[in-house]
């Protein structure tokens, strides 16, 4: 597989916030770079965040499985998560986090690109669903956080996925390009450029 590099930019649905996100897939895995840049947050803004800036840096094996997160937030903490070859979860100093066994995929609150993880990992047919357990990082007002979230994903025509928080009242189509980039996230995020 040849390597190949992917750029790619959303804006946040209320037009306050913004991503640039590189995407770099080969062989032997793939790597994402993304900058999230505020001032999302506060009135009007779906994410409710305020003042949001942050990096992430992503590596995954090259069946789309994450093995190492690194997210910072711009001014602030680190957070570092390392998922072993047994399902086990790890902060960066080593320290196991049991809540998180079982989960494959991350989802990080700020950014679309972390649907194309299971999107692309999962491989589903048409009218298929699959309940996942996720590392959900979110950015609040104490810092990084993660828990796991039960989600659903199904696939309902080739470029159109419904996400489901199943903990939650939350459901949306996503529709993605032929990478499984997010190109509009209803009413949080679409893509730009």
């Amino acid at each position: 597989m040849e390597r190949r590099r992917i750029e790619a930019r959303w804006r946040e649905a209320t037009g306050t916030g913004l991503e640039q996100l590189a995407l770099t897939i080969g062989a032997e895995g793939i790597a994402a770079e993304g900058l999230v840049l505020g001032p999302a947050g506060g009135a009007g803004s779906p994410l409710g965040v305020e003042g949001r800036a942050l990096r992430y840096a992503l590596v995954c094996d090259p069946g789309w499985t994450l093995r190492r997160a690194t997210i910072a937030r711009l001014g602030g903490e680190t957070l570092t998560l390392l998922r072993g070859d047994d399902g086990s979860w790890h902060d960066g100093e080593g320290r196991r986090l049991r809540g998180l066994d079982g989960a494959i995929d991350l989802d990080l609150f700020a950014t679309p690109f972390t649907n194309t993880l299971p999107i692309r990992r999962l491989g589903l047919e048409i009218g298929e669903s699959r309940d996942l357990v996720m590392a959900f990082v979110d950015l609040d007002a104490h810092g990084l956080t993660v828990a796991p979230a039960p989600q659903r994903y199904t696939r309902l025509a080739p470029r159109l996925w419904r996400f489901e928080s199943l903990d939650a009242d939350f459901t949306r189509d996503l529709l993605v390009d032929g990478e499984g980039l997010v190109v509009d996230y209803p009413g949080l995020f679409e893509r730009v450029g």
